[in-house]
């Protein structure tokens, strides 16, 4: 190889057995080279030709990889001279580190006050789970799940027309899918609503950052169940909340102490038809309780109904928004229980009074999933599979619950597993003494996910103990899953 042919080189290393082709590879290298200062501004590369024989690929190849790259501006061709880094990337590319100092880590960005602020106080969600099993507390019956159904119908979707399915779509969402939930929840719920009045979300989060945005000032006081929901704990906190935690009874969020601790808040945050994670079911009294203090405080109720589908007890309260009567409560659901996780997908019932405001919102900056997605889930609801699953499901999970119940009777009396009447997970307590996160590390190390309590605080509580998640794991799973922890030492008060 001679130099007179343009730069060597010979760093230029493409793998035959990548699923990306060895023109994008070439390409790709090319241009870190470009970027990284391989490549001076102004340097010449050498002729297609022999850098077609040094690398062992088609001219084609090289030539097609150049014009990329001459395309974006980083390579000039001169005719009859060759072609060369431009000298336009001498001004533009900041030089690379050298010495003692580019070892160094790099300072972190400066982030805004409220995220700055957020982070301190944010619950870790790095352990939201991927994987069914023992006893995971966030993920649905993958297995139940009907695939066919969905398959033949995401299919038809997919040959429709292609504005359809790759254009923008309703800004509030896919009026099939409105039309779809308004149905939903009137039957199920009792919620007298009419489609205009949903707006469809990339996720319950979603929607708990949105209504931040739209309604909460930086430092205005929401209410928390403490224990509560992690996730909107920190979409809310994002949006520069002051949270309040208030306690939670066998009755749901305790009223009184909310107002003891914050008697002017703006917003509170429930979760009443199974609450996240101790499992109550918010009692009338409470309801109407929070429905009072929100109408004297002038605040704002944000509802999340999460798996309130999954009701296997006695008749279901109905829900806060259907005896709400003074347009306060915002209804948050989600499909990532119902259906799965990875649709991304959920929804808001805001009140008529607030339905241009997020018309407005929607419409200037609020976009939502794929209209594709919302089109298949439309019509997976309106064939009736929706509800047919749904009730599979209920069947199904009470059927988990009771193995859960039934093998729990084996358990060490320093654990006991609470009951429940709804959704796919349940408390269990812990003896005073027992470090529920140790419990947690030694269950890990036999392959068993559990979830101690104080994950979901924001500040501490007197009682210790766990979350047991049945709706992801088959009797078989929860059963060999109580053999693995009954055992565990550190049940028996033991550290090691």
């Amino acid at each position: 190889m001679k130099q007179a042919a343009g730069a060597l080189l010979s760093s230029i290393q493409l793998d035959r057995t990548s699923k990306k082709s060895v023109g994008v590879q070439l390409y790709m290298a090319l241009r870190a080279l470009v970027l990284g200062g391989g490549l001076r501004p102004g340097e010449r590369l050498p002729a297609t030709r022999t850098l077609a024989r040094e690398v062992g690929v088609s001219r084609t190849t090289v030539i097609d990889a150049i014009d990329r790259l001459v395309a974006e501006g980083m390579l000039v061709s001169r005719v009859g001279a060759g072609t060369f880094v431009s000298d336009t990337l001498a001004s533009q590319t900041p030089p690379p580190a050298q010495g003692p100092e580019a070892a160094q880590p790099q300072t972190p960005p400066r982030l805004s006050y409220t995220i700055n602020h957020a982070e301190r106080d944010y619950a870790q969600r790095s352990w939201l789970p991927h994987r069914a099993g023992a006893f995971v507390s966030a993920l649905p019956a993958f297995d139940a799940f009907p695939m066919s159904h969905w398959a033949r119908i995401s299919a038809r979707h997919l040959r429709g027309e292609r504005g359809d399915i790759m254009g923008y779509g309703q800004p509030k969402g896919l009026e099939a899918l409105r039309r779809a939930i308004a149905s939903h929840l009137s039957t199920l719920k009792g919620i007298q609503c009419h489609a205009d009045q949903i707006f469809i979300t990339s996720g319950a989060q979603h929607a708990f950052s949105l209504i931040g945005r739209l309604f909460l000032n930086s430092g205005d006081r929401v209410w928390m169940e403490n224990p509560g929901a992690s996730g909107a704990r920190n979409a809310l906190l994002s949006e520069g909340a002051e949270l309040v935690p208030v306690s939670v009874d066998d009755q749901g969020l305790d009223v009184k102490d909310g107002l003891t601790r914050a008697p002017h808040f703006r917003l509170a945050f429930v979760t009443p038809s199974h609450q996240q994670p101790l499992g109550h079911v918010m009692s009338l009294q409470r309801r109407l309780e929070l429905l009072k203090a929100a109408e004297e405080a002038q605040a704002l109720i944000v509802e999340d109904d999460y798996d309130g589908e999954f009701h296997y007890g006695n008749t279901p309260q109905p829900a806060l928004r259907g005896i709400d009567s003074s347009g306060r409560v915002l209804y948050v659901g989600t499909f990532s229980k119902t259906l799965f996780p990875s649709l991304r997908l959920g929804y808001v019932l805001v009140p008529e009074r607030m339905v241009g405001t997020f018309d407005a919102a929607f419409t200037a900056w609020a976009s939502g999933p794929s209209t594709a997605t919302q089109a298949i889930v439309a019509d997976f609801m309106d064939e009736g599979h929706f509800a047919a699953h749904i009730r599979l499901m209920r069947r199904l999970y009470k059927a988990r619950y009771a193995a859960l119940m039934e093998a729990a009777r084996s358990l060490p009396d320093t654990l006991r597993v609470a009951e429940t009447t709804s959704g796919f997970h349940t408390p269990a307590f812990l003896a005073p003494g027992i470090d529920e996160n140790l419990v947690v590390a030694q269950a890990a190390e036999r392959g068993i996910t559990l979830a101690p309590l104080g994950r979901y605080c924001l500040e501490p509580i007197p009682q210790s103990g766990l979350v047991f998640g049945f709706g992801s794991a088959t009797p078989e799973d929860i059963v060999a899953g109580i053999e693995q922890i009954r055992d565990l030492p550190a049940l028996a008060g033991k550290l090691v």
